[in-house]
């Protein structure tokens, strides 16, 4: 039986190459979702019958369960959802435009859980399916003007780390990735950004100047990212939990988190005395 593949935000990016991916996999249906069904006007050349095209804005709840509705009613099962839609933003915390932040949450963490609860009772039933969110380097550390985007990846990864929990004897994995930065548009045209001018901030007005270099001089090829989350995949069995991919991904977030544990031994003596005795 194929296996089906939902991947949102296939417009451009990981989602557009893992889409291509899926497009050309023999024994595979593909439902690929964009803000502008245009935009994907890419798949034309692979397709022969097994992709859907489906239109999807993930900060509209209605449009998702609808999404969700016409991959099933096409296909009559979904295997894999990959949580792939989302936006960059770059300011220091006190600049930060708030409505801005909200909309990334809306979409960074709200379009994902919509999607992935608009699901879950299909995988529930046939009681097995994998959900592939893509989150970020910047949610294993962080980094001076990424403060709210690094927050949205940080929900995305408790969200998964739950959920995992939660669905384990019902068959249905939860795998969650962690690249670092990309030659994508995720720091260009996806992205929002506020220059700092509080003067105290000055040391870090360059830095959000020069994002849009990202989308060609990032080391991260979306291709290989894309390859190496669908061989995951379609391996079936050791499935991680986690996954980082690139080298930031894998030292800046081994080296945080290891500092987190040298510190939170620190105090080891402290953190037990709260509990009563």
């Amino acid at each position: 039986m194929a296996k089906t593949w939902m991947i949102t935000g296939t417009s451009s990016g990981f989602g557009k190459e893992l889409a291509k991916i899926v497009a050309q996999a023999t024994g595979t249906n593909l439902v690929a979702t964009a803000r502008k069904l245009a935009d994907l006007d890419y798949l034309d050349a692979y397709d022969h019958g097994q992709i859907e095209k489906v239109l999807v804005d993930v900060v509209d709840a209605d449009q998702i369960k609808a999404a969700a509705k016409q991959a099933l009613q096409r296909f009559g099962n979904i295997d894999v959802l990959v949580n792939n839609a989302g936006i960059g933003y770059f300011s220091t915390i006190e600049e930060s435009d708030m409505a801005q932040v909200r909309h990334m949450f809306e979409v960074n963490f709200f379009g994902l859980a919509n999607m992935t609860e608009a699901l879950l009772p299909n995988f529930r039933k046939q009681k097995s399916g994998t959900i592939v969110n893509i989150s970020s380097a910047l949610a294993l550390t962080t980094l001076p003007t990424m403060g709210y985007y690094s927050a949205t990846k940080y929900a995305v990864e408790g969200y998964s780390d739950t959920l995992r929990q939660e669905v384990t004897d019902l068959g249905i994995k939860v795998f969650t990735v962690e690249p670092s930065g990309a030659r994508t548009n995720w720091s260009g045209s996806s992205s929002k950004k506020v220059v700092p001018t509080i003067g105290d901030y000055a040391k870090f007005k360059e830095s959000v100047e020069t994002t849009d270099q990202s989308v060609t001089d990032a080391p991260g090829d979306p291709a290989m990212i894309a390859k190496i989350i669908f061989d995951q995949v379609s391996a079936g069995k050791d499935l991680p939990k986690h996954l980082p991919l690139g080298e930031f991904a894998y030292e800046a977030g081994l080296k945080n988190l290891t500092n987190l544990e040298t510190e939170i031994k620190s105090r080891h003596e402290l953190s037990l005395s709260a509990d009563r005795k």
